[in-house]
């Protein structure tokens, strides 16, 4: 990877997307938080010098950081992992991702970690990382993870589901498949659960305005009106679910609309700018916004937008398994909330850390004084998620002490009371060697980061395909995960039509 020279200003570093990122000179556990009111002490993570790293502008994050000029990093957090989805399905069919469709953290973020869970609601903070083979390079991880629920302890949840039943959608895999997934989790609903089904081609159509559990044959046979007609208005449907939903808030409930959707617009609004200030508008009232994506042609730059607008997140699904996983496992445990306005901020030491690459996160950088400004938008984190950001780092030869403060700062669902926690990382924690004694995961996050990249912009760690598939092929035979074995099938597919 190259490291390039900046212009002066703090560096915005994406940690994990739930990542916590820190302001701390002494090591904080994840466990200590300061609530809100009072901003969150901020020791010094290096002493004297946080204050005017504080006072510049940020760069842009997707470039090498000077730590004399750049030394903190900020970023919202965030759970998408649509980009892995459908760029899995694209090597699948032989084809070569778009560029501009890879976001490397959310290919890191749909792998599974293995981080301690926090004993209360807010997060664990992981901090590792092991050198490179290059010479003075290293690769730093952060780590965040919420405590998971059982989805019978749950809040009641108001969900309201905005399907596109356009044209496009006729294609196998697509409405076949939502159809299937809706019915699946109708099953997997609590009692107290309500659900709405709004219908969208080139106009929307209210199938059940918000209707409780114990009607789930009403519920059923609303599914089984979904019907292929028409154009594809995403913003009539979105604005339906969003009026549909407010109709129903409930206060003591999870408020939510669920797009599912090939993004493929072609009617109203058809870019993700037009639609913000009004999905924004929503959010700010506790609505959040899923976007579910299917089939082979996706709009993904518009879905992916929605989500992060929507104080939500994408992802993306291309087979009945995965449909499947995703609605009757992964979201009703994660209809809760856990953190609101989540956001990370990581400082590095100067005197050990010549400069930083933050891998991802692009589009969530945020200035260096808004991660304790609440008013400042950031991400809405559920139960049992992890985050995870890498970061590549060019070290100061012979250097010694610590690297960098990870610290996340959150803000309570109910109450909106803020609270931080944190963790450091010294440069004699760093693992000798990351293919020899780092762990087995943050190797595997190594491999994850570096396809991607290499997709992208063809920089990989100094890694090219074969050292990629050899490396994956190895963490497949001792990490048991059918995900790496999958990671090595598609370095190969990507070998074969690169």
């Amino acid at each position: 990877m190259r490291f390039r020279p900046v212009v002066a200003g703090v560096g915005l570093v994406a940690l994990l997307g739930l990542a916590a990122c820190g302001g701390g000179g002494s090591t904080e556990s994840s466990s200590q938080r300061a609530p809100a009111g009072t901003a969150a002490p901020r020791q010094p993570a290096v002493p004297d010098q946080q204050a005017e790293a504080e006072a510049s502008a940020s760069p842009r994050q997707d470039s090498e950081q000077d730590t004399t000029t750049a030394q903190i990093s900020t970023f919202a957090l965030d759970v998408d992992t649509a980009s892995y989805g459908y760029a899995r399905r694209t090597l699948q069919e032989g084809r070569w991702p778009a560029p501009g469709e890879i976001r490397p953290e959310e290919w890191v973020n749909a792998f599974r970690q293995d981080y301690a869970q926090p004993s209360d609601d807010g997060f664990t903070v992981h901090v590792d990382g092991a050198k490179l083979p290059q010479r003075d390079e290293a690769v730093l991880r952060v780590g965040l993870q919420t405590r998971a629920s059982d989805s019978s302890q749950r809040r009641p949840a108001n969900l309201t589901f905005v399907v596109d039943v356009s044209g496009s959608m006729a294609e196998a895999g697509r409405l076949d498949l939502v159809k299937s997934a809706l019915l699946e989790l109708l099953g997997q609903l609590a009692p107290g659960d309500q659900v709405s089904i709004v219908a969208f081609s080139e106009e929307a159509e209210v199938l059940a305005s918000m209707t409780p559990l114990t009607a789930r044959e009403e519920l059923r046979e609303a599914v089984s009106r979904l019907t292929v007609a028409g154009g594809t208005n995403v913003e009539a449907g979105v604005l339906a679910g969003y009026e549909q939903a407010s109709r129903a808030f409930r206060p003591a409930a999870t408020n939510r609309v669920i797009l599912l959707s090939d993004g493929l617009a072609n009617q109203g609004d058809t870019v993700w700018q037009s639609l913000s200030a009004k999905v924004k508008e929503q959010a700010a009232r506790q609505v959040t916004l899923l976007t579910v994506g299917v089939g082979r042609d996706y709009g993904d730059e518009l879905m992916e937008r929605l989500a992060d607008t929507g104080d939500g997140m994408a992802v993306y699904v291309s087979t009945e398994e995965e449909a499947t996983r995703l609605f009757t496992r992964q979201l009703p445990a994660t209809l809760d909330l856990r953190a609101r306005d989540a956001k990370a901020q990581v400082v590095f030491n100067p005197s050990v850390v010549e400069s930083y690459r933050l891998v991802g996160y692009e589009n969530r950088a945020l200035a260096t004084e808004e991660f304790r400004d609440d008013s400042r938008d950031g991400g809405e984190i559920g139960p049992g998620h992890s985050v995870t950001a890498l970061y590549a780092l060019k070290l100061k030869p012979g250097a010694d002490g610590q690297l960098a403060q990870a610290t996340v700062r959150w803000q309570d669902p109910d109450t909106r009371t803020a609270s931080e926690a944190g963790e450091s990382l010294n440069s004699g924690d760093l693992a000798g060697g990351i293919w020899s004694e780092a762990p087995v995961r943050l190797q595997v996050d190594v491999v994850v980061a570096a396809f991607a990249m290499y997709l992208r912009d063809r920089e990989a760690f100094g890694l090219d395909l074969p050292a990629l598939r050899e490396q994956a092929a190895r963490l497949a035979s001792v990490s048991e995960d059918p995900m790496v074995s999958e990671l090595t099938t598609l370095i190969e597919r990507a070998q074969s039509v690169g």
